[in-house]
């Protein structure tokens, strides 16, 4: 083995080996630095292993030499914390949109960022087996791909399918392509969804991104709905909408107990309109997209939020409400 090759290779095997092996509380010496290069076909001297060090140092990693037990040297500075490591473990298993095939890649992954002793403590952390998960694999290409549409200004082509009852999907439209212009990706209860514009329909539109299929961007065609997104704020569209389904767009007053101020705020933000009308009730006024799902919401909360209005809302609701009772009769 050539001499040059050997001296370019030490370094990578040495910066290797801190990395995988060596954390805060666990270090390596010379002599075992040594010996892992001799186990690679690598002859060093100890004072080579010194210059070595000193120049990874100069290239901007943080190795430290402790002088106490255990002594030896470790890489003191990652650009992963552990704890931010746990963080992103954590968003990896909770997130319903990504596989549980692909969690463990990614958490596997996440754990080459740190020391084989503090993935350890990421791999307990570990609670992927039983959670809901999707099934369609292809949704981390999917994503790419709508990123890269946006960039290149084009639009989209996918087929979308349901689930039935017999827990088969099936494709919408009888498998007949959607052709919309993405404008944006939003994280909404667990699950993935594009925000696009349909120019057939004329109206803003969300998919789930895990119910895509076949996805493929329209390149050359340039994107419609420039106007209604211009001035479209995502993260404001996201707190009116209700699971992403769309609907009546409006200005609703809601009559709160004091006790839902915090459900107010959670929902909508600080910036959420409230009024105290008394030292047991407030008001509460928010633009949402009037749907079921709002309604669903508005029940859940039950005796301690009221609809004030406006008229047709509280009609609709009434209706809806009066259908679900039709139910239980």
């Amino acid at each position: 083995m050539p001499k040059s090759y050997n001296q370019k290779a030490k370094l990578l095997y040495i910066l290797k080996e801190l990395q995988e092996k060596t954390d805060e509380d666990h270090t390596l010496s010379v002599a075992q630095l040594v010996d892992m290069l001799k186990a690679n076909g690598i002859k060093a001297e100890r004072k080579s292993i010194y210059d070595d060090i000193e120049a990874l140092r100069m290239a901007g990693f943080d190795i430290e030499n402790r002088r106490e037990k255990p002594a030896g040297y470790y890489l003191a500075t990652r650009d992963f914390e552990l704890a931010e490591l746990k963080l992103l473990v954590d968003s990896v298993q909770s997130a319903k949109f990504i596989t549980r095939r692909k969690s463990m890649e990614l958490i596997r992954k996440l754990e080459n960022l740190t020391s084989r002793y503090e993935a350890q403590q990421l791999q307990r952390n570990v609670f992927v087996t039983n959670r809901i998960k999707t099934m369609n694999e292809s949704i981390y290409y999917s994503v790419d791909a709508i990123h890269s549409a946006i960039s290149a200004n084009a639009r989209i082509r996918f087929q979308y399918f349901e689930w039935t009852v017999e827990k088969e999907t099936k494709l919408r439209k009888g498998g007949e392509f959607y052709e919309v212009s993405p404008w944006g990706l939003t994280w909404d209860d667990e699950n993935y969804y594009l925000i696009a514009y349909d120019g057939q329909a004329g109206i803003i539109k969300h998919y789930r991104v895990d119910k895509m299929l076949k996805l493929t961007v329209m390149e050359g065609t340039a994107r419609e709905g420039k106007e209604q997104f211009s001035n479209l704020d995502t993260a404001v569209l996201a707190r009116k909408t209700f699971g992403m389904f769309g609907g009546r767009e409006d200005m609703v007053r809601l009559l709160c107990v004091n006790s839902m101020a915090g459900v107010m705020i959670d929902r909508f933000g600080k910036e959420v309109m409230m009024r105290r009308l008394s030292d047991t009730h407030f008001a509460a006024s928010v633009r949402v997209n009037v749907s079921p799902q709002f309604f669903g919401w508005v029940f859940g909360l039950g005796s301690g939020v009221k609809i004030e209005g406006p008229d047709w809302v509280r009609d609709e609701f009434c209706r809806y409400a009066g259908e679900v009772m039709e139910n239980y009769r």
